[in-house]
């Protein structure tokens, strides 16, 4: 049988029913005994009023006083015997009845559905045929009906486990035939529940690294045309061109454009990457502020830029302080790129209560409105100015925006007139 679904309603409904014969079983081996011992003391004195009657009044007067004993019980036949085992009023032999075999699980005999009971050890027995006081047959349609109302209760129990385990099937064909996206819905706090949200998480990161190599795939294919095809370019003309090292200077040019756009999409595909193989530890932001604003004086000071900093103390997030660094340098990185000469970048850092919110803002001329939301895609750049030519390749806020996503994080820009600023929210690990 290949179908759960009917091996567990079939085990249920089979155990219910081997219980059920179990307990009709117990309940009349224990039960039948009582009963006749309640019918031998209800019958032991009518032994000395039925002697005493035959011996007043004869056959005819035992007869009628055995028929008032068969009203008395419905279905039930009294006879008197004598020493010899024959009916005192019919003089029938019945020894047959007197010493017939025991029933079943020691109850007493049985004939044609009847009870044989005798009572009396003296020269005069009475003999007893009598109903079962409990009829199983009786009660069949009561335990039908149960059995009816236990078997619902099966079906819809194995349905219970069945169908989310149907449900994860159909997701698992879904994400094997491509689409990523498929999660499934199960709200259960039982081992099926653990099982959907474990199938979730594998999604989700199998999801992430096949979307992170597509898209490296992606960007690298469309961002290195240009490069390519400018160096295939100044190759044939540093074959005939007179002054050979300044063809070689624009060859060693374009290859370090080349390595510095394949080293940044190698560090935004990894932070990007499993969320498993991060490390994730307690960091102090305003600790880790200060320290990139220390790594980027001297850039900054090239510019005749100075970064100030402000701000409330910082929180404390649990996260990989690798990406994070990389995320708030590489914002601070294109304030500075962009920022007039001789200007301030201002860097704010405000601990509060479930976040950490810091900002960078430069005094540049800022963005259009209509292209804020699209600044953290890939390769974008706001206008002309800001090509591969002035030292960008467009991935500085699209590796920040994912960094911070990582972390639960949100990643936001507004113009600040003047400047532009890009604002990082982080959940708090610790109040400030």
């Amino acid at each position: 049988m290949r179908s759960l679904y009917l091996r567990i309603l079939l085990a249920l409904v089979g155990t219910v029913v081997v219980s059920l014969l179990a307990f009709l079983a117990t309940f009349f081996a224990m039960t039948r005994p009582a009963q006749v011992g309640l019918i031998r003391q209800f019958q032991a004195r009518r032994i000395d009023d039925a002697v005493a009657t035959y011996q007043r009044g004869g056959k005819a007067a035992l007869s009628s006083y055995l028929e008032s004993l068969d009203r008395t019980w419905t279905g039930a036949t009294h006879h008197l015997v004598d020493a010899r085992d024959r009916d005192v009023v019919s003089d029938t032999d019945r020894s047959a009845l007197v010493h017939a075999k025991r029933g079943p699980l020691g109850g007493p005999p049985e004939l044609d559905g009847r009870l044989v009971i005798v009572e009396g050890n003296g020269p005069y027995r009475l003999l007893i045929l009598a109903p079962p006081p409990f009829n199983v047959r009786s009660f069949v349609p009561y335990y039908l009906l149960i059995l009816a109302a236990v078997a619902l209760l099966c079906w819809l129990i194995a349905l219970t486990i069945v169908r989310p385990i149907r449900q994860l099937a159909g997701a698992v064909d879904r994400f094997g035939s491509g689409d990523l996206a498929t999660r499934i819905s199960v709200p259960r706090g039982d081992e099926v529940g653990d099982l959907g949200r474990a199938f979730n998480r594998m999604a989700e990161r199998i999801e992430t690294l096949v979307t992170a190599e597509r898209r490296l795939l992606q960007d690298i294919s469309h961002e290195l045309r240009s490069p390519l095809a400018r160096l295939h370019l100044a190759t044939e003309l540093g074959r005939t061109a007179p002054d050979r090292n300044q063809a070689l200077a624009r060859i060693q040019k374009e290859a370090d454009r080349l390595t510095t756009l394949v080293e940044t999409l190698i560090e935004m595909t990894r932070a990007e990457g499993d969320p498993t193989t991060r490390k994730s530890q307690p960091v102090p932001l305003a600790a880790l502020v200060d320290d990139v604003v220390q790594s980027c004086e001297l850039e900054a000071q090239a510019r005749r830029c100075r970064i100030v900093v402000s701000g409330e103390h910082g929180g404390t997030v649990a996260g990989d302080p690798e990406l994070l660094r990389r995320a708030i340098e590489n914002i601070l990185r294109n304030a500075i790129r962009y920022a007039p000469d001789g200007s301030d970048i201002d860097v704010r850092v405000d601990g509060r209560q479930t976040s950490t919110e810091i900002s960078v803002r430069d005094g540049g001329p800022g963005v259009p409105e209509d292209v804020i939301p699209r600044l953290a895609q890939p390769f974008f750049r706001a206008d002309d100015s800001r090509d591969s030519s002035t030292g960008g390749v467009g991935l500085g806020l699209a590796i920040a925006q994912r960094a911070i996503h990582l972390h639960h994080g949100t990643l936001s820009a507004v113009n600040a007139h003047p400047g532009l600023r890009v604002t990082l929210t982080v959940p708090s690990l610790y109040k400030p």
